[in-house]
């Protein structure tokens, strides 16, 4: 009989701690790749909970039927061990629903971002992009808190210094517009470029200055999470957006 019992505590114990372990595995990211992973786990560790736990009340149910009259089993141990076998089982149920809950986000998010296509969107950034092919500058939207001297840096994607020069802020929202010659004339090529700036106040003391870029979305990546939305050949996160108009 005792030889039964143990077999039994061992059997219910070696299902517990393979089922928490597989129940922890199936907690969801918000990766796709990962997710799938962890929808398969999530089924294997449901199959190895209701193979385990049959395997349980078999056992169990043996012992109680053989056990000694005069000396029965201690049934505390036993429903101890049920409650824990359903403990574990209403986790991978809610970890599966929460993979499921995820999966319907990032659907909503997916088709919200496809809704953006074909607008101009403001975002925040320091990074736009020079056409000389359209005739376009690479154009960025300045906010500052007061009046103040800026010295403005812009360099290209390779971090080499394109333009260095000073401009007059006003309190409240400007642009700056940039046709791509460099300090030297330099006409410099097409591609993205990034504005670093500074500025001071009348009184010397540095003015806080946000940077906010603007263009066509002309994409959606899909791939990420959540989706980055293509403008002027760079990732725009959803986050980033400020204002969209069509």
């Amino acid at each position: 009989m005792s030889t039964l019992s143990d077999t039994l505590s061992q059997v219910g114990t070696s299902a517990l701690s393979q089922l928490g372990a597989a129940s922890s595995a199936t907690t969801p990211t918000t990766t796709p790749t990962t997710s799938t992973t962890a929808s398969g786990t999530a089924a294997t560790g449901m199959q190895s909970l209701a193979g385990n736990f049959d395997t349980f009340l078999q056992l169990l149910t043996t012992q109680l039927q053989n056990q000694d009259p005069l000396d029965p089993l201690d049934t505390n141990q036993f429903t101890q061990q049920l409650v824990e076998f359903a403990s574990v089982e209403q986790q991978v149920n809610m970890n599966t629903n929460l993979q499921t809950l995820i999966s319907l986000q990032q659907t909503t998010e997916a088709t919200s971002a496809l809704q953006f296509l074909g607008s101009t969107v403001t975002a925040s950034g320091n990074t736009a992009t020079l056409s000389n092919a359209t005739g376009s500058p690479a154009t960025w939207s300045l906010n500052a808190a007061a009046p103040a001297t800026a010295n403005i840096t812009i360099t290209n994607s390779s971090g080499q210094t394109a333009f260095t020069g000073t401009t007059t802020l006003n309190a409240g929202t400007q642009t700056f517009s940039w046709s791509g010659q460099g300090n030297s004339s330099v006409i410099w090529p097409d591609g993205n470029y990034t504005m670093t700036i500074s500025a001071t106040g009348a009184n010397g003391q540095p003015v806080t200055v946000s940077t906010q870029v603007q263009g066509v979305v002309t994409g959606v990546n899909l791939s990420q999470n959540p989706p980055l939305l293509t403008v002027g050949g760079q990732n725009i996160a959803l986050s980033q957006i400020q204002s969209i108009s069509r």
